[in-house]
């Protein structure tokens, strides 16, 4: 190895962890605000990638037919929910509409724009319409009516909600894999380094995610309930925040950063319907290194992630993975001797 080559190596495990940085980043999040060790984080990210890249086809994507399917049953739940509740006819009928709005106007819009070949960016921003109300969703029908139980209990849900993704996602997408094309096809060199557009692009959307996030839980109220039930749930409840409003809003951010994600590393790789999982687990294993709480060693730990995959893969490639998953091990050890801890009761 030389200085180019660890130089290209860098590059490539930067690109990376700029990508893992965003799943770390929404994994601290879930879990901070609901203690969700949230596992399939990385299946937004191939329901995004594979959205677009139905959308490219000219095909109805499936995640328009999964996304009613979802929001049907959420809103057959505020119904039932209702009529135990004995509540008035009217607010029932208001929680429904606000229930499916989002769903039908995003799966109607995608319907229309399919066969038309608009513009990627367009495009794009369908698929983030389409899978971001997944999160949402997803937390109303696994995990709400779980919110007070033990870490483990929702890590068991969280595999189940996994198993079942990965599963609709073959149904929907099927089995064959897709590369999209790249947002900006510029390249720059810089000596034996050549710098795609679509890196810059990668760089550029995840730094000024980050700001954003930043911005969002510094200055705004929003922000400052969720941390506030990350904090202490049941001070939170007590001072009026809702702590059903703060995980729905975790997860709806979570499905959109996976989302944001998948169409960032889509023309950098193929994407299969369980290509998410090993990519998300990356992800996590960052957010282990920042202990779950921690953005900004969420975000060191990414980086130092995809260093370590690039120029593992240079030295052993049929390792890399080994080596990526390895690395937890040492860091939990540490964290086990140096933090105090208890059993939960």
């Amino acid at each position: 190895m030389d200085f180019s080559i660890a130089s290209i190596l860098a590059l490539d495990g930067l690109t990376n962890g700029a990508v893992y940085a965003l799943l770390a980043l929404a994994t601290v999040l879930v879990f901070a605000v609901t203690r969700v060790i949230f596992i399939p984080q990385g299946e937004f990210v191939a329901f995004g990638a594979l959205t677009l890249a139905l959308f490219q086809t000219g095909k109805v994507p499936g995640t328009v037919w999964f996304l009613l399917a979802l929001a049907l049953v959420a809103a057959i739940s505020d119904v039932v929910d209702g009529w135990r509740h004995h509540m008035p006819p009217r607010r029932i009928f208001m929680q429904v509409l606000r229930t499916l709005a989002w769903p039908v106007v995003a799966s109607a819009l995608a319907i229309w724009a399919a066969p038309r070949g608009l513009p990627l960016a367009v495009q794009a921003l369908l698929t983030l319409a389409l899978v971001t109300p997944f999160g949402s969703l997803i937390y109303r029908l696994a995990y709400e009516s779980l919110a007070d139980a033990s870490v483990l209990v929702l890590l068991i849900v969280s595999v189940g909600v996994h198993f079942a993704l990965v599963g609709l996602g073959l149904f929907f997408f099927g089995a064959e894999g897709f590369r999209n094309p790249s947002f900006w096809d510029q390249r720059f060199s810089a000596g034996a380094l050549t710098l795609s557009g679509q890196t810059v692009i990668i760089f550029f959307a995840s730094l000024a995610l980050i700001v954003l996030l930043y911005l969002f839980f510094e200055r705004t109220l929003t922000g400052k309930a969720l941390r506030a039930t990350a904090v202490n749930r049941a001070g939170a409840r007590l001072m009026g925040i809702s702590s059903s409003a703060a995980g729905r809003l975790a997860f709806t951010m979570a499905a959109l950063i996976g989302a944001l994600s998948g169409l960032l590393i889509g023309p950098t790789t193929t994407i299969f319907y369980d290509s998410g999982f090993l990519i998300g687990l990356k992800g996590f294993v960052a957010a282990v290194f920042a202990g779950l709480a921690s953005y900004p060693m969420a975000l060191v730990g990414a980086l130092g992630v995809g260093l370590l995959e690039s120029f593992g893969s240079f030295w052993a490639s049929a390792f890399k993975e080994v080596i990526v998953f390895s690395s937890i091990l040492p860091v939990l050890l540490w964290r086990s001797l140096a933090d105090p801890h208890a059993e939960e009761h």
